[in-house]
């Protein structure tokens, strides 16, 4: 077996075997494949496409070449939440709580954000104190004693991802079904859960822009995580403006905090409610998505996420305080108002742009050495469907840097678009798919 017949048979529309895929895996992750074949196979895979078989193959490949955590020890069925990506989504830190009030065990490694896309360790991090590295025995430990861990992917956690993505960075090929599919699968199913509840953002904000797009991809991740052995189901979820009205790490850390309090935006509430009651009925505590989610609506109302988040903060060397006081988290020292230049109604709050507008506050990355500002982001005042009037509020910019804030503010003006007629707000919940 050599790498030349393998970029060969790929090239010419072949499928290949698990064994030829195990052998490139293995070959990059230790150096002995060179990136210039490599990149071959990627664009051969780009243009000829696999099959759900082959991504399978390349999926469980993955998962193998870097370390596998081991949740044996901690007690209950583990579930894992992910999402594809979008703005303003801070679900995590509104459903994890909640799911682990109604006794899901969450073992959530995440990730940090790059470009538009906010991670959640980020925003954990706007959070003093708050410690986002646990050791393997700590995280274990933390998730019997409370129910609840959130710590960082490590980088030996599908090691071949991180190297492969590298390289689809630079050569084109990042927007294919099956590098998509094994490159978030094999991170889900290396870090140890028995469960895995994906959120599939769809729209402006989102990688798919279409339904038909968003439902093939939740089909192949839910079709990966189900021959992985695992309970998998998927949400697919409207990204055509931001969730929420906070964009930025700080921000979002309060409006979740808001969310608990039983205080947020519908938005988000019905959607974090919705992963949340995906994932107690991913756990079997529950015989039904619906009943999942009346269980975690209780847990909302009761105060129980609000104090299960208290408990994670303070678990993980975080100031609990900004639960009860939210101004103890970063301010920012500049601010910039953005008001609406005619009556009408919004018709557009194009999610995309307000992502933008969020990295040129200092919010987001745009290369991965970034240091992102954690009091830095958009605090949006109206939403697709709001009467406006001239002169109204719709949207504040925040950041360190008057000039920074200026190319924000020009993007969030081009976001918005407001016409004479009034319009319903976009549809949140789209499809589910097990």
């Amino acid at each position: 077996m050599d790498m030349y017949g393998i970029i060969e048979k790929k090239r010419d529309g072949g499928k290949l075997s698990r064994e030829e895929i195990n052998f490139f895996i293995e070959g990059f992750t230790t150096g002995r494949i060179p990136d210039y074949q490599a990149s071959a196979l990627l664009m051969a895979i780009f243009l000829r496409r696999m099959d759900k078989e082959e991504t399978y193959f390349l999926t469980d490949a993955m998962m193998k070449s870097g370390d596998i955590v081991d949740l044996s020890a901690v007690h209950g069925c583990k579930v894992d939440k992910h999402s594809t990506g979008g703005v303003g989504d801070k679900t995590t830190l509104i459903c994890a709580p909640l799911a682990s009030a109604c006794g899901v065990p969450v073992a959530k490694m995440s990730g940090r954000g790059l470009g538009f896309t906010g991670g959640t360790i980020d925003k954990l991090e706007a959070i003093p104190g708050f410690s986002t590295q646990l050791s393997p025995e700590a995280f274990i430990a933390q998730i019997n004693r409370i129910g609840i861990a959130i710590t960082g992917q490590t980088a030996q956690v599908a090691k071949a991802d991180k190297l492969l993505y590298a390289l689809r960075d630079v050569t084109a090929t990042v927007e294919n079904l099956s590098l998509i599919t094994s490159s978030v699968m094999s991170k889900k199913l290396a870090s140890g859960s028995d469960a895995i509840v994906l959120d599939v953002k769809c729209g402006d904000g989102a990688f798919m822009h279409d339904l038909a797009g968003a439902e093939e991809m939740a089909d192949w991740m839910v079709e990966m995580g189900k021959k992985a052995g695992k309970k998998t189901l998927a949400l697919i979820t409207s990204m055509e403006q931001p969730l929420g009205f906070a964009v930025g790490n700080a921000l979002e850390v309060e409006e979740a905090i808001r969310t608990l309090r039983g205080e947020g935006p519908a938005d988000i509430t019905e959607l974090s409610l919705a992963i949340a009651g995906a994932m107690i009925y991913a756990a079997g505590l529950t015989d039904s998505l619906e009943e999942g989610q009346k269980r975690a609506d209780h847990a909302l109302q009761a105060g129980e996420g609000l104090a299960r988040l208290r408990a994670l903060i303070e678990a993980q060397g975080g100031d609990s305080r900004v639960v009860d006081a939210p101004d103890r988290l970063p301010q920012a020292r500049y601010r910039e108002e953005i008001r609406a230049a005619r009556d009408g109604w919004i018709q557009a709050v194009h999610a995309k742009r307000i992502g933008a507008a969020s990295v040129h506050t200092g919010a987001g990355r745009q290369e991965k050495t970034d240091v992102p500002d954690p009091a830095a982001g958009i605090l949006l005042a109206k939403k697709i469907g709001d009467p406006a009037a001239a002169g109204d509020l719709l949207a504040t910019v925040m950041g360190g840097s008057r000039e920074r804030l200026q190319l924000a503010a020009e993007e969030v003006r081009r976001a918005y678009v407001i016409g004479d007629a009034p319009v319903q707000p976009p549809a949140l919940m789209l499809k589910k798919v097990e």
